[in-house]
């Protein structure tokens, strides 16, 4: 298994970390070109209704994934503080155990959405205007959720092993698929949303595929026979343990942002909408990064804490902040000088334009603060301390950020404006929060405690 996975918890500490970031960092700059890329197609061959509803359709999924991906955080820790520790054992019994669950929940959520999809498209006050586009787009990834499910499971087992370069090479077959799929069913076949969520399925199965076949040449402990799916009930009480938290942080977090869409399609309509939502694949863009080197951290965290060198996560957690505050600060930069050219890579509608310069530019302050927030959350997960970033989450998506939402964009008047201002105020208040934590000392425990 030595050629699958690397051993996080030896060897210089910067070094390490660079190693396993850069293609962590290239892969999520890969996956934010993917995400672009149906917003861009779509906004160039399709017009403001198909932009929107990619948008809105594309928030729905995302509440799903985000909520997998929390879970498949717990068995990434889990299965980094197993190779850490050695323990070949349990972290065989663990990876066939989330894959289990993953797939029995990525059956049973398709067939809840399929259901109450037209539901949820009211709820969030989806404009009439696109609101086919919408319910197009997020029917066909509800269909395709199962490909989506797999592949964060796949990429979080082999990144808690320490092998974050073949999680890359696969987004970015994925990604030129994507591509090339969304100039063909968009630009060709004029199929708008539908052929931009076609394609993102496409692309996620083939990433699915290509793991497999990986894992299974390579001797993976899983080998994907029917036999094989097991439910370890010691390692699914770890996994909901320690992923729990995440699960439901990054749920929730999901559903604010549906209150947040609400509140932009209130705010301003279509135009609105279109706005925040290609602003939303820049800041996609601008992001990830820093949260390719929260991962990364927390991976490398995981280890050590496993191997008892918690010395060696929190100099990962110092290298890998610094790193992300240089490149989020870069993106702050040009918000602030260029948001009528970034906006118009997704469309020259002049009023999407105008409403998306006010957005941008009150929300880009989230960029100086945000790289603090993810990396030190990200060495917290690490070391098990789950239930802290929850509460984070909880406090900046709902106790902090719909309010302030609401009351800036709509009780003030302030529009878009006040809308954007919510992130970098529910930002500052969670890194208060965190800071308070650390000089308590409690984080340098490690939270989880297994055979």
């Amino acid at each position: 298994m030595a050629h699958i996975s690397t051993d996080l918890s030896r060897g210089n500490v910067l070094n390490q970390l660079l190693r396993f970031a850069l293609p962590f960092l290239a892969s999520n700059i890969v996956q934010s070109l993917y995400n672009v890329a149906d917003m861009l197609i779509v906004g160039n061959f399709a017009g403001t209704e198909s932009m929107s509803g990619v948008n809105i359709g594309g928030q729905v999924t995302f509440i799903l994934t985000n909520t997998v991906i929390g879970l498949c955080m717990g068995a990434t820790v889990l299965i980094g503080q197993y190779q850490g520790a050695g323990n070949q054992g349990a972290l065989k019994r663990c990876t066939a155990t989330i894959i289990t669950l993953l797939v029995i929940m990525a059956v049973v959520i398709t067939a809840v959405m399929l259901i109450f999809k037209g539901a949820v498209l009211r709820l969030i006050r989806t404009p009439a205007e696109s609101y086919v586009e919408s319910d197009r787009y997020l029917t066909v990834t509800v269909i395709g959720i199962i490909f989506i499910f797999a592949y964060n499971a796949f990429a979080g087992i082999l990144r808690g092993m320490g092998n974050s370069k073949q999680p890359f090479y696969f987004v970015m077959a994925a990604c030129v698929t994507n591509i090339v799929l969304d100039l063909i069913f968009v630009a060709v076949f004029h199929w708008d949303a539908f052929g931009a969520a076609l394609a993102t399925v496409i692309s996620q199965a083939l990433c699915v595929v290509l793991c497999v076949i990986y894992m299974v040449r390579n001797d993976f402990q899983f080998d994907f026979k029917l036999r094989s799916f097991k439910i370890y009930w010691d390692q699914a009480a770890l996994i909901f343990k320690v992923g729990l938290p995440t699960c439901i942080q990054n749920s929730v977090t999901s559903i604010s942002f549906l209150f947040l869409t609400a509140i932009v399609n209130i705010v301003g309509g279509v135009s609105a909408s279109a706005a925040v939502g290609a602003f939303g694949k820049f800041n996609s863009f601008a992001f990830m990064p820093t949260q390719a080197v929260s991962a990364s951290i927390s991976a490398m965290s995981a280890q050590n804490f496993g191997a008892g060198r918690v010395d060696r996560a929190v100099q990962a957690c110092r290298i890998g902040t610094l790193f992300s505050v240089v490149i989020t600060w870069t993106f702050f930069i040009l918000v602030m000088l260029f948001p009528e050219a970034i906006l118009r890579l997704f469309g020259d509608d002049p009023r999407m334009i105008q409403d998306g310069v006010a957005y941008a530019r009150s929300f880009a302050w989230d960029f100086l603060i945000i790289p603090f927030v993810f990396c030190i959350n990200g060495f917290l997960i690490g070391g098990g301390h789950t239930f802290f970033t929850m509460i984070n989450g909880l406090l900046s998506s709902v106790i902090l950020r719909v309010p302030v939402c609401y009351i800036f964009g709509i009780t003030l008047g302030w529009g878009l404006k006040g809308v954007g201002m919510g992130a970098p105020v529910a930002s500052a208040g969670v890194l208060l929060v965190i800071i308070v934590y650390l000089f308590t000392g409690g984080w340098r425990r490690n939270a989880i405690r297994h055979s």
